[in-house]
């Protein structure tokens, strides 16, 4: 029993001595290079992400719908107004008018978050809800 211990202590000792080396070989060798190639690393992500912004800053972010009755004989919320709008405030605002017998349908450019054109309630409400 006494020599089974001994041998299993030894055995112990020699995969805690092969665990060391392992260790202090890994970190010589691995850590310079990881912690010289990480501003470089962080240099192309920064790029990378200003390229994204730039990309975006056109992308019809803002969006906002209000629904409403235009005609006071016409229920259910069927007339709505949607605002499509860049971070710039350039887009368009759509809106489509339902009656009972008939729907009709506006486009309305919008820069700088106004528009050259008179703008309904409503598209004034869903420019003001686009632009948060």
């Amino acid at each position: 029993m006494w020599i089974l211990a001994s041998a299993a202590l030894v055995l112990a000792l020699a995969a805690l001595v092969l665990a060391v080396v392992a260790l202090r070989r890994t970190s010589s060798a691995g850590a310079r290079p990881q912690a010289d190639a990480l501003p470089e690393d962080v240099h192309g992500l920064r790029q990378e992400v200003a390229a994204l912004k730039l990309e975006a800053g056109d992308a019809l972010r803002h969006l906002s719908v209000v629904r409403y009755d235009a005609f006071g004989d016409v229920g259910g919320h069927l007339s709505w107004s949607l605002a499509l709008l860049d971070d710039a405030g350039h887009g368009v605002v759509l809106t489509s008018i339902h009656g009972r017998s008939e729907a009709r349908t506006y486009a309305k450019n919008i820069t700088g978050w106004t528009c050259e054109q008179q703008l309904s309630p409503e598209e004034d409400e869903a420019i003001s809800h686009a632009r948060g």
